[in-house]
């Protein structure tokens, strides 16, 4: 844990006690800050109180004592409409701030000059925050890893000089961040999402860019106008800048390249910088980082570890004992051929997008509780299905697109363990050589039948692992 010692000796209020709200809470109190914390869910207070958290209703507090209000990112702060917390605080003065501004807050105070990594984009920031801290560690360093990825950033170590934070950072938690300052701030790329906590595309850029703003050293991806004009308003100031790409070379940033020998491809991630290039890795046969999604990762990846000092070799080393994310393209294991793959983080069309251009000769695995759009847009990869299996509550909606376009032959398996039989059998029944794919990737929320994609991807992982012959990547085994 890092004690946060900045508000020692004073009163603060705290809303939301899910898991960084209780993290966040026992870190002010460590710290020596009074803490009023609340939550408007009963159940969430008493696990709070059993952590030796102290409760205090804010509704009836006074704010007036208050030095701040720390506030969970995922309560909203403007949109749809501001919390009650937040109208109380604004109408007191009191600054609202979360626990990612106070960890730079008391980096600050403690050590300026310790290296920060920081991860912002709306798809690929959990991949890249894994695969740089992976390669950090690998190299040797002393590597702490936490944010929106899962562990609350105050629940990590505290910062020293020799000691690397590697954070993803959601919007919301950007929002929540004015100190934030990171060595390196990485932008992805950014498409719509969470429009209903922002209010426009426009404004959810804008929080997006603050983070590489701040940043001493700024890698943006150029893949999206969003973020390209980021990175063109980046260059304008004359601040260091690393511009990054999975899908066009650059001249001055870090790419990736595809190039094609003995009847193979091979992705390379290219550097290039004063009309030189270099590869500087390969991704060829690095499952954990297939597709021109990875490729961007890794890119990002490379260019924020080259800027703390790793060399070529140490990032390439790296990269290829990266053994991914779970439930992110995760490559569970093979039968003979077939192998197969946990994509159920993919809850919507976009991010089954980065799957279906992935593999050829896919046997897909889609459905669940639908987003809005569907799978419309996914029509230009239809010709690399060789069959879809439809489950949940979105199989009426996905029939019916597969039926207009007239080009995916489908079946109604209805649940996960009949589509994983179904698709099982026809993969290895398919004649030919090379590789093909059975593929959980539903493009749906999972609300229908599991209570996250969590649960969804470790049933997937479960039902994989108990077909005969089936022979698991790394020795995994399946979740008890």
């Amino acid at each position: 844990m890092t004690p946060v010692t900045i508000f020692s000796g004073r009163k603060l209020a705290l809303f939301g006690l899910g898991g960084s709200g209780v993290v966040t809470a026992l870190s002010l109190k460590a710290g020596g800050a009074e803490v009023a914390a609340w939550d408007d869910n009963e159940a969430s207070r008493q696990k709070a109180v059993a952590q030796g958290v102290g409760i205090a209703d804010l509704g009836l507090a006074d704010w007036s004592g208050f030095a701040a209000l720390v506030l969970a990112p995922g309560v909203p702060l403007t949109h749809p409409a501001p919390h009650w917390t937040v109208e109380k605080a604004k109408a007191a003065g009191v600054a609202i701030i979360g626990d990612v501004e106070l960890f730079f807050r008391e980096r600050a105070k403690i050590a300026p000059s310790a290296p920060v990594i920081c991860i912002t984009g709306t798809n690929g920031k959990s991949t890249t925050t894994a695969l740089i801290a992976h390669v950090l560690n690998a190299a040797g360093r002393d590597v702490q890893m936490g944010g929106n990825i899962g562990t609350a950033v105050l629940a990590l170590e505290p910062p020293t000089a020799n000691r690397v934070h590697v954070i993803e950072c959601s919007s919301y938690q950007i929002d929540l961040a004015p100190s934030l300052n990171p060595t390196v701030g990485i932008q992805m790329n950014l498409t719509p999402d969470h429009l209903d906590r922002h209010g426009s595309l426009e404004h959810y850029a804008a929080i997006k860019e603050r983070l590489v703003s701040a940043a001493d050293i700024a890698v943006v991806g150029v893949d999206d106008e969003p973020s390209r004009q980021m990175a063109l308003r980046r260059a304008a100031g004359g601040r260091p800048l690393v511009e990054i790409s999975g899908e066009q070379p650059l001249d001055r940033g870090v790419f990736a390249e595809i190039v094609a020998h003995d009847g193979r491809s091979e992705t390379r991630i290219v550097a290039a910088q004063g009309g030189e290039r270099r590869v500087v890795a390969s991704l060829a046969g690095i499952g954990s980082l297939r597709g021109s999604h990875n490729a961007q990762n890794a890119a990002a990846a490379f260019a924020a570890c080259a800027a703390l000092g790793l060399s070529d070799a140490e990032i390439a080393v790296g990269f290829r004992s990266y053994p991914g994310l779970a439930h992110r393209m995760e490559e569970l294991g093979r039968i003979g051929r077939v192998v197969f793959i946990n994509d159920s983080k993919a809850t919507n069309a976009d991010s089954t997008e980065k799957a279906l251009t992935s593999f050829r000769d896919i046997f897909w695995i889609l459905g669940g509780k639908a987003k809005e759009g569907g799978i419309g847009s996914l029509r230009r990869y239809f010709p690399n299905i060789a069959k879809a299996y439809l489950i949940g509550a979105a199989s009426d909606l996905f029939a019916a697109t597969f039926d207009d376009d007239g080009r995916v032959s489908y079946e109604r398996s209805v649940t996960l363990d009949k589509a994983v039989a179904d698709a099982t059998r026809d993969a290895l029944a398919k004649p030919g050589e090379g590789e093909i794919a059975v593929l959980l990737s539903p493009a749906c929320a999972s609300f229908d039948q599991f209570p996250n994609f969590e649960v969804r991807g470790d049933a997937f992982r479960k039902l994989v692992a108990t077909l005969p012959g089936f022979v698991a990547f790394g020795g995994a085994k399946p979740p008890a």
